[in-house]
C-alpha cells in the first residue's frame, strides 16, 4: 500500500463529504435573506413561515457541515506534515482568518436568527439572517484564498527550505482568488436555489401548504435562472480564461488539447484515453477554444505535448469531470428557464412531471460542485503547490499506510452514519412541511 495515495484518498473522502454542505448553507442563507427582507417590508406572514421552515433545514445542514469540516483541517498536521512545515506561515493565515472572522460570525448569528424571532425587533432579526449569509460567504472566501494560493502562489519567497510570506495581500489576492471565489460562490447560490425549488416542488406534489410552497418555488426559480446564467457567463468563462493563462497544463487537460496548435478547437464530446493520450469520437468546433481563451481565433494554445511528461495531470478524470460539470451547468439554465416560462404562463402548478424533475434535481448542483473541485485539484497534479512543491513530497514520513487505511475505514463508517442521519432528519422535516397559515393569516 502506498501511504501517499492513501493520504490523498482520505483527504478526497473527507473534503468530498464536507463539501456537500457549504454550498447548500451559503445558497440557502442568501435566499433566506431575500425571504426575510420581503416578509419584513410587506409584513407578510407567509414569508415568515418560509423563513422558519427553511431556517430549520439550513441549521441542520450547517451543523453537519461543521462536524465534517473539523477532520479536514487536522489532516494537514497528521498526513501532510511536510506540506505544513513548508507553507505553514502562509497557509495557516487564511484558515485562522476563516475561523476568527467567519465561523463565529455565522454560528453566533444563526442562533439569534433561529430563536430570536419575536424576541428581538424585526430589524435585528433580519440583520441576524444577513450576518449568517455574510459569515458563510466570508468563510468560503478564506478557504478559497488558501486553495487558490496552492493553484497560483504569490506574495512569498523560499528561504531556509520554507515558503515565507512577503506580501499578505499579494498572497490573498493571488491571480486566481477572485474569479475562483465568484465562480464557487455562484455555484453555491445555484445549489441553494435548486434545494429550495426541489423542496417546494415536493410540497406542491404532496399538496402541503401549497400557498407557501408556490411563493418559495417562484422565488427559487427566478433566482435560480439568474445565477445559473451568471455561472456560465461571466464567471465560468472568466475562470477558464484565468486557467488558460496561469495553469496551461490544466487547461490543456480539461479541454482535451493534446497537441499545441493555433485556432484550437472546442471539444463538446469525446472519450479520452490516458495511454496513449487520445480523444475518441470527438465532436469539436474549430478555432472556438482559442477565441474563448484569448479572444483571437488564431491564438496559439499549448497542448500537453509542450510540457514535461511528469508535469501532466491525470487526463481522463480531469477531462471527464470538467465536461460533466459543464453539461450540468447547461442543464441548470435549461430547466430553470423552462420553470420560469411555465411560471409566466401561470401553468407551472399543473406540470407534475416538471415538478418531479425539480425534486429529483436537488443533488445535481452538489454533484456539479464536486466535479468542479475534482477538476481543480486533479488538474493541478502533480503539484500540491503549483510549480513549488510536489504532492509526493508533501506527505508525512512518519505516518504508515496501515495507520492511514485504518483511519479511512473509521471515518468512512462515521461519515456513512452521519450522512444517513442527515438525510433521515432532513426528509422528516421536509415531510412535516412549513407551519400552516391560520385562517386570519390566509385571509390577510
Amino acid at each position: 500500500m502506498d501511504a501517499v495515495f492513501l493520504a490523498r484518498l482520505q483527504f478526497a473522502m473527507t473534503v468530498g463529504f464536507h463539501f456537500i454542505f457549504p454550498p447548500i448553507t451559503i445558497g440557502l442563507a442568501w435566499l433566506l435573506v431575500i425571504v426575510e427582507t420581503i416578509g419584513w417590508r410587506k409584513n407578510d406572514e407567509r414569508y415568515t413561515k418560509i423563513g422558519k421552515f427553511f431556517g430549520k433545514l439550513l441549521a441542520l445542514t450547517f451543523v453537519v457541515g461543521v462536524a465534517s469540516g473539523i477532520v479536514m483541517e487536522f489532516q494537514f498536521g497528521t498526513n501532510w506534515s511536510e506540506y505544513s512545515k513548508f507553507v505553514g506561515d502562509i497557509f495557516g493565515a487564511p484558515l485562522a482568518a476563516e475561523g476568527v472572522f467567519a465561523f463565529f460570525l455565522e454560528s453566533g448569528f444563526l442562533g439569534l436568527y433561529l430563536f430570536g424571532r419575536k424576541r428581538v425587533s424585526k430589524g435585528v432579526h433580519w440583520f441576524s439572517g444577513l450576518m449568517v449569509a455574510v459569515g458563510s460567504t466570508i468563510s468560503a472566501f478564506w478557504i478559497l484564498v488558501a486553495n487558490s494560493w496552492q493553484q497560483t502562489p504569490a506574495g512569498f519567497i523560499v528561504q531556509n527550505g520554507r515558503a515565507e510570506l512577503t506580501g499578505f495581500w499579494d498572497a490573498v489576492f493571488n491571480p486566481s482568488t477572485l474569479i475562483r471565489f465568484w465562480h464557487t460562490f455562484d455555484a453555491a447560490l445555484i445549489t441553494g436555489a435548486f434545494f429550495m425549488a426541489g423542496v417546494s416542488a415536493y410540497l406542491l406534489l404532496k399538496k402541503k401548504n401549497t400557498e407557501i410552497a408556490k411563493i418559495s418555488m417562484k422565488l427559487a426559480l427566478i433566482f435560480g435562472l439568474v445565477v445559473s446564467v451568471l455561472e456560465l457567463f461571466p464567471f465560468g468563462h472568466e475562470h477558464a480564461k484565468q486557467v488558460a493563462q496561469t495553469q496551461p497544463e490544466k487547461f490543456a487537460a480539461i479541454e482535451g488539447l493534446y497537441s499545441t496548435q493555433q485556432g484550437a478547437p472546442l471539444v463538446f464530446f469525446a472519450l479520452p484515453t490516458d495511454n496513449p493520450p487520445d480523444l475518441k469520437g470527438a465532436l469539436e468546433i474549430p478555432s472556438v477554444l482559442s477565441w474563448l481563451a484569448f479572444g483571437d481565433i488564431d491564438a496559439e494554445i499549448k497542448g500537453l505535448d509542450a510540457f514535461p511528461e511528469d508535469e501532466i495531470p491525470p487526463l481522463w478524470l480531469t477531462f471527464v469531470s470538467f465536461h460533466n460539470m459543464v453539461i450540468l451547468g447547461l442543464y441548470f439554465i435549461l430547466i430553470m428557464a423552462i420553470g420560469v416560462w411555465y411560471l409566466y404562463r401561470k401553468s407551472l402548478w399543473e406540470k407534475k412531471k416538471l415538478l418531479k424533475v425539480f425534486l429529483w434535481s436537488i443533488p445535481l448542483p452538489v454533484i456539479a460542485c464536486q466535479l468542479g473541485w475534482i477538476t481543480a485539484e486533479v488538474g493541478r497534479q502533480p503539484w500540491i503547490v503549483y510549480k513549488l512543491m510536489r504532492t509526493s513530497d508533501a506527505a508525512s514520513v512518519t505516518v504508515s499506510a496501515g495507520e492511514i487505511l485504518f483511519s479511512i475505514i473509521l471515518f468512512g463508517g462515521i461519515y456513512l452514519l452521519l450522512g444517513a442521519l442527515y438525510v433521515y432528519i432532513m426528509a422528516r422535516e421536509i415531510k412535516h412541511g412549513p407551519e400552516p397559515l391560520t385562517s386570519k393569516e390566509a385571509i390577510a
